[in-house]
């Protein structure tokens, strides 16, 4: 009955006329973000993100939110009709999806992507619903040491589940936690970092962060790639897969949710890998494996409806315990903390319009997108024909425009420029930018539990260890040290 009323009062609070509008402007954008190569919904969110100081939070988070998962239904629609993936978690749907527009059932192929990610959006929305309050009341009973513990575990479990050397994951997290020190300390009221520049007094805004070491860093990397000459402009008929397409196609989208939704609850996994896990289970799984890379609707459903389960399943971690498990939920988790809202267990409690009104919120944006990506195919195709060349100078000046309008202040559009060349060396150096942002949004909260629990214990360090929670929680992050040192280990016997 409690779950029934939540829903309840979700649902009175997304059906608002203000939030069903920025549901349908988030889910439109992120799926022509999907389809657009080059500009994910990461860069989107961070250009976007200046727009949040001027929104109530409830709508500016809807509208994030379904930037996120619109994103996961555009990319699709690439891969099926030009081979090429808008979105990284879309990059299997290649295998069998373009295959399938080759041989002429492309719109059987895009009904069965759209209506895998909404049965997937719909599980997803109903698992956050489910596990959300379980996970808060068990949250409510964590201290300083426990929040510092888990949040420790967090950035140390992203590094290492990152893709590439762990170690630069970690090194990563610390340039994150340094960048977010620069400022004027809580307690003392002195400037750290600040190196004498009036600027830095109050510290590097997210906004400058989130948008350098995305945006600007992938317009740089974009632009050394060439653009893709082939592409496939066939007629796109029969939009309504068959009896038998449908049936093959059920299975294998549950299973694919199942898959997506606990890679989803993973720090550090996101929509890609999920998709690519549940392909390679349908394949094995398969009587016939050698259909698959040659049309089989099976390796549409699975991948689409995994990477969309995934998602919808990384608000869970975000909206109850604080800890954001991919780059697009720690700029959710920044929309939050710039928006006023405490991130964890207490959202629930203290804001509970606010949680489960995303929550509908979501439901309902599947459900556009259901409506919204069949008939606009045809759009999204003509939109694939503008070069990027045209439209990078775009996102360039909204950059420009969006971190000047946060401060009114010029230098933050040079320090975002700085971080986009940070960005393009790191990219350059293959580390990962989300364990450095990750870290950044987590090192004050840290400092501040740390601080509070060494206050409470007197100054004594063991209260981490004699707290059972905490304690679990260093187990795990240290588990998960061995474990990378093992695997460095390994790395470097088999190079000798």
């Amino acid at each position: 009955m409690e779950l029934a009323g939540n829903l309840a009062l979700g649902f009175a609070v997304a059906f608002s006329a203000e939030n069903l509008a920025y549901c349908f402007g988030g889910v439109a954008l992120g799926t022509l973000i999907g389809v657009l190569p080059g500009i994910g919904p990461l860069t989107t969110i961070g250009l976007l993100f200046p727009l949040t100081f001027y929104l109530p939070p409830l709508p500016s988070l809807i509208m994030l939110s379904g930037i996120y998962y619109g994103a996961q239904y555009g990319g699709a629609i690439t891969s099926i009709l030009l081979n090429l993936p808008g979105e990284t978690a879309s990059a299997v749907t290649c295998l069998d999806g373009y295959p399938m527009a080759r041989q002429g059932r492309g719109g059987a192929a895009l009904a069965v992507s759209a209506l895998s990610s909404f049965l997937a959006g719909c599980i997803g929305t109903l698992l956050i619903a489910l596990a959300g309050p379980p996970l808060g009341e068990w949250a409510l009973a964590f201290g300083p040491a426990e929040y510092f513990s888990l949040m420790l575990m967090g950035l140390v479990g992203s590094a290492v589940l990152t893709q590439g050397d762990a170690v630069k994951g970690l090194a990563m997290v610390v340039v994150g936690l340094l960048i977010g020190l620069v400022g004027t300390d809580v307690n003392s009221g002195m400037a750290r970092y600040a190196f004498d520049v009036p600027e830095l007094v109050d510290g590097i805004g997210f906004t400058v962060i989130a948008v350098g070491l995305f945006a600007v860093a992938e317009i740089v990397t974009n632009l050394e790639r060439r653009e893709p000459q082939a592409v496939f402009t066939g007629p796109i008929v029969g939009l309504m897969p068959g009896a038998r397409d449908l049936a093959r196609s059920f299975f294998p989208a549950l299973r694919g949710t199942g898959v997506g939704a606990f890679f989803g609850l993973l720090p550090g996994t996101g929509p890609a890998l999920s998709s690519f896990a549940a392909y390679m289970l349908e394949k094995k799984l398969a009587r016939d494996p050698a259909r698959f890379g040659k049309g089989a609707i099976e390796g549409v459903a699975a991948p689409e409806a995994a990477n969309n389960a995934a998602a919808q399943a990384s608000f869970i971690p975000t909206l109850t315990l604080g800890i954001p498990g991919t780059a697009v939920m720690t700029l959710m988790l920044g929309a939050m903390v710039m928006q006023g809202v405490t991130p964890g267990p207490q959202v629930m409690t203290a804001n509970p319009a606010l949680f489960w009104g995303i929550v509908a919120s979501m439901w309902i944006g599947n459900l556009m997108l259901l409506v919204l990506n069949l008939p606009l195919v045809g759009v999204w195709v003509r939109l694939l024909r503008v070069p990027y060349r045209w439209l990078f100078p775009c996102i360039v000046m909204f950059c420009a425009i969006g971190n000047y309008s946060v401060n009114n202040n010029s230098v933050d559009v040079y320090l975002c420029a700085a971080v986009g060349v940070l960005g393009y060396v790191f990219a350059k150096l293959e580390c990962e930018p989300a364990p450095l942002l990750l870290g950044y949004v987590l090192g004050p909260l840290m400092e501040e539990h740390l601080r509070r629990a060494m206050l409470l214990s007197r100054g004594d360090p063991s209260v981490f260890f004699t707290r059972p929670i905490s304690l679990a929680f260093m187990l795990a992050t240290l588990l998960v040290l061995v474990i990378m040192l093992k695997g460095l280990r390994l790395g470097v016997e088999r190079r000798a």
